[in-house]
């Protein structure tokens, strides 16, 4: 019944505490095939909470996350590892990235985690960072990187598993407002190439007036745009 969905969450609340005030409020929200959406709300509004619950990184109190119409509350902690590393990109504001390896080997690790034979692996984080225009940067680490830099490589890396469903936590928030763009066209364009679904927490209206669909979180709920 939910296959038509890449994600859906359903009657998703989720508080830290016993007696907390609730940080998300029975919030549903269902993304299809190639829909990039917008999380739009203040700092502290709960964007962070909700994407790391729909990535698998968090639970909710109550509720219940679809994905590719599977009940993840009713799988065993392996699927739900398997289910984060194959379906699910992430993005983060600061790349993390780790500092000790290449761009070429920050893109083969997730595929290596998953299985991916090492030579295989390798041509494909080739292949992703060209895409990225980073075929000069192959072999550079974190820290020769400009910002921009950096998370073309963190997007690259989290494309790296062919997953369905890419979330992206205030990925321009670091950026100069030229860069922020630049970066915002990569994703965009990655979306319309291979029909990914994008949710995207932002501050920035600017970006969000582009994308397909746009909430605002506040208070808890979730109100569409």
């Amino acid at each position: 019944m939910h296959n038509d969905h890449v994600i859906l969450l359903e009657n998703i609340r989720k508080r830290y505490h016993k007696n907390d005030a609730f940080v998300l409020n029975d919030i549903s929200l269902s993304i299809k095939r190639a829909e990039f959406v917008a999380l739009i709300g203040p700092s502290g509004s709960g964007k962070s909470t909700l994407l790391h619950i729909a990535g698998l990184l968090d639970s909710p109190t109550s509720g219940s996350i679809f994905i590719d119409g599977k009940n993840i509350q009713r799988v065993s902690d392996n699927e739900r590892t398997a289910t984060r590393l194959l379906k699910i990109g992430f993005i983060y504001q600061y790349h993390h990235l780790l500092q000790e390896f290449s761009a070429l080997e920050n893109v083969m690790l997730p595929q290596l985690i998953g299985g991916i034979p090492k030579e295989k692996a390798r041509e494909k984080a080739v292949r992703l960072l060209n895409d990225m225009q980073l075929s000069d940067k192959l072999n550079s680490f974190p820290s020769e990187l400009s910002g921009g830099q950096k998370q073309r490589v963190a997007i690259a890396r989290a494309l790296a598993n062919d997953p369905p469903l890419l979330l992206a936590d205030e990925p321009t928030g670091s950026l100069d407002p030229e860069t922020a763009h630049l970066v915002f066209d990569d994703l965009m364009r990655i979306m319309q190439k291979t029909g990914m679904s994008i949710i995207m927490g932002t501050h920035n209206y600017e970006l969000a007036k582009k994308m397909s669909r746009k909430f605002l979180l506040s208070e808890g709920r979730l109100l569409e745009k």
